[in-house]
């Protein structure tokens, strides 16, 4: 009765799925039209190119039907928002298909142990904590996924930020504004970071679309969540109000950077001695008392067996 159910439920969410798909339009952007009409590619291309899209395109437009009424009713919609952002994902539609894949990736789990957990006959309860286990994994594995993508770019961003100011320093010194060093140096910082590259583009670009170099550079600071980075914006902005040096201001900025990365350095190098201890204690010192301790041992075993 069990598997029954389980197949049961499978189909409704697959016919509800074809269904959408069949129901919701399409929605090609301006840049896969673009795309079309380049002439690189013959026609087969361009209809294979155009098929992909018009696929990609319900699936997405059915991911955010289903987000949005999974997240109609929560009040975190802000923060979500500012951590999918700083993960990398600035698309309006990012919070309801990220919250489409946590319930997709768990309700398909959920179905998926009840249809093959009872197969390899496994007590109930057994399958029932099985199967509580992995809807479990299936909602918060895109969490894990998207924090581990944060830590990814800050850690680059951060790992940048000296090269940066003293890009800016040397900008600044030759003469140029701070509207104009911040795009030279996105431009020149792309091999090195292409995180802060974007970061400074957006920058650069919210600027000549009007807004305030103030609220540009606070955006720059939520995009990154950051501490340094926030540093830097308010260094900058109390800069701008004071009228004091920009040059001065960035080139003691980059040096307390500096000191700042060597200092993370100086605490990673002095942290290994701890984390090889685990290795040591549960790899290394068996294989040594086994090299070690094992003739004696062997040789004082065949000594009690030959007084026998």
């Amino acid at each position: 009765m069990l598997i029954l159910i389980a197949v049961l439920t499978a189909l409704a969410v697959l016919s509800i799925i074809v269904v959408l798909m069949q129901v919701v339009p399409g929605r090609g952007g301006m840049a896969s039209r673009l795309e079309e009409l380049h002439p690189a590619g013959g026609v087969q291309e361009v209809l294979a190119r155009r098929k992909r899209q018009e696929r990609s395109d319900r699936l997405k437009s059915v991911l955010e039907a289903v987000g949005e009424n999974v997240a109609s009713g929560r009040t975190d919609a802000g923060a979500t928002r500012q951590f999918l952002m700083q993960a990398g994902y600035p698309d309006p539609s990012a919070v309801a298909i990220y919250w489409a894949a946590r319930f997709t990736l768990a309700m398909g789990l959920c179905v998926a142990s009840l249809l093959f957990l009872p197969l390899f006959d496994i007590p109930f309860l057994q399958v029932l904590l099985g199967v509580m286990w992995l809807t479990a994994l299936g909602w918060v594995a895109p969490t894990f996924y998207v924090r581990a993508r944060l830590k990814a770019r800050q850690k680059q961003v951060q790992l940048a930020l000296p090269d940066m100011l003293d890009m800016m320093v040397v900008c600044v010194e030759a003469g140029l504004g701070l509207n104009q060093a911040i795009v030279r140096v996105a431009d020149e910082i792309d091999h090195v970071s292409p995180v802060m590259s974007e970061q400074l583009a957006i920058v650069n670009l919210e600027m000549r679309a009007g807004t305030p170099r103030e609220e540009a550079l606070k955006n720059f600071a939520e995009r990154t969540g950051l501490v340094d980075i926030r540093s830097l914006v308010s260094m900058l902005i109390q800069t701008d109000r004071f009228g004091t040096s920009v040059a001065d201001a960035l080139r003691v900025h980059a040096d307390t950077m500096r000191t700042k990365r060597r200092q993370r350095a100086e605490e990673a190098a002095a942290k290994t001695t701890i984390k090889l201890v685990f290795p040591l204690v549960l790899f290394v010192f068996p294989a040594m008392f086994v090299v070690v301790l094992g003739p004696s041992v062997i040789a004082i075993f065949r000594m009690f067996v030959s007084l026998q």
